[in-house]
């Protein structure tokens, strides 16, 4: 499981031109689920983003009771070792990413962040304002 976390002062999501999540300050964070992954690596995700100390002051979502926009992207497990062709053969298919997705934005709920959701599957349009910039990459 891989994430990209960053800090943003706004962050929204559109999709068929219908705003669908929006945040202020917080965290703007793309997942994407590997094959093999599972539901321990959605929790253990989910806790690390929410104890991330980037926010004011080194605080985190927890310490600030701030808000997480969390979208599903499997292009951050592209293969770009070999020619201009991006492989997507590390992500987890649809049908199995989805749920894993979902878990890590319930197990952030359950840690009482504010979250927010893109909509699995859909193109979207993602307008972030990014506060640094702080931009991390989490691998789980």
């Amino acid at each position: 499981m891989r994430a990209v976390v960053q800090r943003v002062r706004r962050a929204r999501v559109v999709v068929d031109g219908e705003e669908r999540a929006a945040i202020g300050a917080g965290l703007f964070v793309l997942v994407g689920i590997a094959r093999g992954d599972g539901p321990a690596e959605a929790a253990r995700l989910a806790a690390r983003i929410a104890s991330l100390r980037v926010l004011e002051g080194e605080r985190s979502l927890l310490d600030l009771g701030g808000s997480a926009l969390v979208v599903s992207q499997f292009t951050l497990l592209a293969e770009t070792a070999r020619g201009n062709r991006p492989s997507y053969s590390a992500a987890a298919p649809a049908e199995l990413a989805e749920p894993l997705y979902e878990a890590v934005c319930a197990a952030l709920r359950e840690l009482g962040v504010a979250v927010e959701t893109g909509v699995f599957g859909a193109r979207m349009v993602v307008e972030i304002v990014n506060d640094g910039p702080v931009t991390i990459v989490m691998d789980v």
